[in-house]
């Protein structure tokens, strides 16, 4: 049987891809992190080894034993408890210092570099969820008035610039005002931030950072994000099409219809739909 590596965080993407994986036949070997991987994705696999944050080469040896020529990284890092928590070995020693600057896609490009190097090539998860990534169009709730389709421009015009720092993927506007910026918070934190200043009726948008490597971090939307917005009371969560993973897409649209929040996928260079 076919092999596939899987370099596994947190949330449920390790699992959606683990079953597409195994259902297209493949086996799937897993590196999972302490204190970040859900430890129910071991029934899922064929076989799953626990690694700290930062340790390169033992993820490296793992999946070379198993045969692994392919492998993907899936799931997300809550960043400061990955700083507190490093125990980096000389696989991430020997990558740091090979780098000007440990920004997220320098750093993740010198990674994949360093496994292709030791002969195992990282792909893009998506390759193996293209059903879920999100179709253009307005997917869920009422049709956008014009203010809010100027917010939802003025906010993918701001992810923009704010991915070219290499920062963050979400961004919270309301009646053309910027409200927040994702940082290391993540996005539910974001979006209660931005709500928090401007109260009921935000507008979230989260985008693909520009010339950002697709092998990784994938913007991603689940219920739980929906949740977080219902609760605060957003009307409007715009993605890219193409280019973001809806999770269990369909709870989420069913509770975004529910909450009256409307969900659209815009593609690229295009205005918001109505």
């Amino acid at each position: 049987m076919a092999v596939i590596g899987l370099i596994a965080g947190n949330g449920m993407l390790p699992r959606l891809f683990a079953r597409a994986a195994r259902a297209r036949g493949l086996s799937v070997v897993v590196a999972a992190h302490r204190g970040e991987t859900d430890p129910a994705l071991a029934g899922e696999v064929d076989s799953l080894a626990w690694v700290r944050v930062g340790q390169l080469a033992r993820i490296q040896g793992i999946l070379r034993r198993a045969g692994v020529e392919e492998a993907v990284l899936a799931g997300g890092f809550r960043r400061m408890r990955a700083v507190a928590e490093l125990r980096p070995d000389f696989g991430l020693v020997r990558v740091l210092a090979r780098l000007r600057s440990i920004r997220d896609d320098a750093f993740l490009r010198a990674v994949a570099e360093d496994f292709e190097a030791h002969g195992i090539r990282i792909v893009s998860p998506a390759s193996y969820l293209s059903e879920l990534l999100a179709p253009a169009g307005r997917l869920a709730g009422p049709e956008l008035d014009a203010g809010l389709r100027r917010d939802v421009e003025l906010g993918s015009e701001v992810a923009a610039a704010l991915g070219r720092a290499d920062v963050g993927q979400t961004v919270v506007v309301k009646d053309g005002h910027v409200l927040a910026l994702e940082a290391v918070e993540g996005t539910d934190a974001c979006i209660r931030r931005g709500a928090s200043l401007g109260g009921r009726g935000v507008v979230v948008v989260k985008r693909l950072k520009p010339g950002q490597d697709e092998r990784f971090d994938l913007p991603a939307v689940g219920p739980g994000t929906v949740d977080v917005m219902a609760e605060v009371g957003a009307r409007v969560l715009a993605v890219e099409a193409g280019k973001t993973l809806l999770l269990e897409a369909d709870r989420l649209l069913a509770t975004a219809e529910r909450a009256r929040i409307t969900v659209v996928a815009l593609e690229s260079g295009t205005p918001a739909p109505p």
